[in-house]
């Protein structure tokens, strides 16, 4: 079993997710399926198949939940520091064509989006800043192309 990294602030969104799939989605559909059932011919009733399927898809994500969480590898950002980009840092960017700054920080697969500068330890940006430091330069395979970024900055927690 492969641990998952992941800083504690995704930890605990996945977590949350957890409990309200378990505590408030999980009733719901139970008294969907209650209800649908009551109204007779299963084999014609959509309200019926609309709650088994949305049982199935929330029984699914639960047992992912569940699995995440049981292989959660919580690193603490306030105990990392140094000059070396790792799990957790945030770094930034100076785009060498466009010379536009960017700020990603390195977190986990689950709790990557890009919109809010998070990017994932796997995706190709954090693989090749991964072990660098402020002044390197790094040349990222882009959809678009190779994209050519100087590393100006380094920060943790």
């Amino acid at each position: 079993m492969d641990k998952i990294p992941m800083t504690p602030a995704g930890y605990q969104k996945l977590e949350a997710e957890l409990k309200q799939r378990v505590a408030e989605e999980r009733p719901n559909i139970i008294a969907a399926i209650s209800e649908a059932r009551a109204h007779g011919d299963l084999s014609e009733n959509a309200e019926y198949h609309a709650a088994k399927e949305a049982q199935s898809h929330n029984e699914g994500r639960i047992a992912e939940l569940e699995d995440t969480l049981s292989r959660a590898e919580v690193i603490d950002l306030t105990k990392l520091s140094g000059d070396t980009i790792k799990f957790g840092a945030t770094v930034t960017l100076v785009d060498e064509d466009t010379e536009q700054e960017k700020r990603y920080q390195i977190v986990g697969d689950v709790e990557s989006d890009v919109k809010l500068g998070r990017v994932s330890i796997s995706s190709p940006i954090a693989r090749a800043l991964i072990g660098k430091s402020v002044g390197d330069s790094v040349e990222v395979a882009a959809p678009g192309g190779a994209r050519g970024y100087e590393i100006t900055g380094v920060q943790f927690g």
